[in-house]
């Protein structure tokens, strides 16, 4: 099969490599139909992920056909059509049953495994570990596209931003940084109810394309105060209930920070490359409540019931659409997000 493989820092390429196989009774194999790409195989590509090994298939996200299982699958069978969850789970451990399957023990700690301590999604077929666990069905309706999105973007967003930021009817939301995974919690907290949604990024093409997935306004980082302009946005100029840090860099976290009121609540989903100030001296009598997380996929079924009722459409993170002989071509686009006007790009499997 052909699979983009890592070949260490700043190197990859798409290669003849051979066709997973069934190692343990509860695996599945799954001719892989769509895939995309994450920002986290970037930071791979960058040398960033040091547990990454050469020689390693990344991609966690795709839909794809079931083409075989092992003697232990109950549920899955040859044939169904399915997304394959970022995070795979045992669903036994301890960590699994309280819920927060990213740390699945029996995986040595860690749920996300594809395209980091085993081969991914970005081939034409994978081995899926626990598939019964791992692989959620497909409904007739469903576009590939939109369940590749639920692979890990759309969840991300709504776990770690909306639920963890406990977002709830009535809240004024700021969504610090609308990347993908920012969209994806601009998107799911429209749906939990907020009153505001307010959009905060120096890039106007990414402000534009936040109404689309539920903001009420945009911020412009690049011009704007934006402490005070949320502020402002708040219903008593107070602060916003809830900020959203989904960047990953110290100044975005300190703008989170300082724009929630007393008793507001910052959801910290970006991810970070070094230390961030947290003024404690100022804050320790404030209330505030501060969350990190890594995503568990487990509210992927609900979010799925909710693309079923046309409540939110995922299609919309869509931008570019490659093939699977372009995906060379799909990361460079990827890679210049910014130039290329790209929030996520699709990569099928025409075969």
């Amino acid at each position: 099969m052909k699979a983009l493989v890592y070949h260490g820092p700043g190197k990859k390429s798409w290669d003849e490599v051979p066709d997973p196989v069934i190692q343990d009774p509860t695996d599945a194999i799954v001719r892989v139909e769509a895939t995309t790409i994450c920002g986290t195989d970037l930071h791979i590509l960058k040398g960033d992920v040091p547990t990454v090994e050469e020689g390693r298939i990344l991609g966690h996200e795709g839909v794809g056909v079931v083409t075989e299982v092992g003697p232990g699958c109950s549920t899955v069978k040859v044939g169904d059509r399915v997304i394959i969850s970022c995070i795979s789970k045992c669903m036994t451990c301890d960590y699994c049953t309280a819920g927060l399957t990213s740390h699945c023990q029996t995986l040595g700690g860690i749920g996300w495994i594809f395209g980091h301590l085993i081969d991914g999604t970005q081939a034409e077929l994978v081995r899926v570990p626990f598939a019964d666990n791992g692989l959620i069905p497909l409904p007739e309706g469903v576009t590939a596209e939109q369940g590749t999105m639920l692979s890990d973007i759309l969840p991300t967003g709504y776990e770690i931003g909306v639920l963890n930021g406990a977002v709830k009817e009535g809240d004024v939301v700021a969504v610090i940084g609308v990347g993908p995974v920012g969209l994806a919690a601009v998107m799911t907290a429209g749906a939990a109810g907020a009153a505001e949604v307010v959009a905060v990024d120096g890039n106007k093409f990414r402000l534009e394309e936040s109404r689309a997935f539920g903001a009420t306004h945009t911020i412009d980082a690049s011009g704007d105060d934006v402490v005070s302009e949320l502020k402002k946005r708040s219903r008593d100029g107070l602060g916003v209930d809830v900020a959203i840090e989904a960047v990953g860099v110290p100044a975005t976290f300190g703008v989170a920070l300082d724009s929630i009121r007393p008793g507001g609540r910052v959801a910290n989903v970006g991810v970070h490359g070094e230390a961030v100030s947290f003024p404690l001296d100022r804050d320790w009598i404030n209330n505030i409540t501060i969350t990190t997380g890594l995503v568990n996929a487990t509210t992927a079924p609900e979010l799925l019931d909710k693309i079923v009722a046309g409540e939110i459409d995922p299609g919309k993170f869509i931008t570019h659409r490659f093939t699977f002989d372009q995906m060379m071509e799909a990361y460079d686009t990827f890679a210049q997000a910014a130039d290329e006007h790209a929030l996520k790009v699709i990569i099928v499997n025409e075969e």
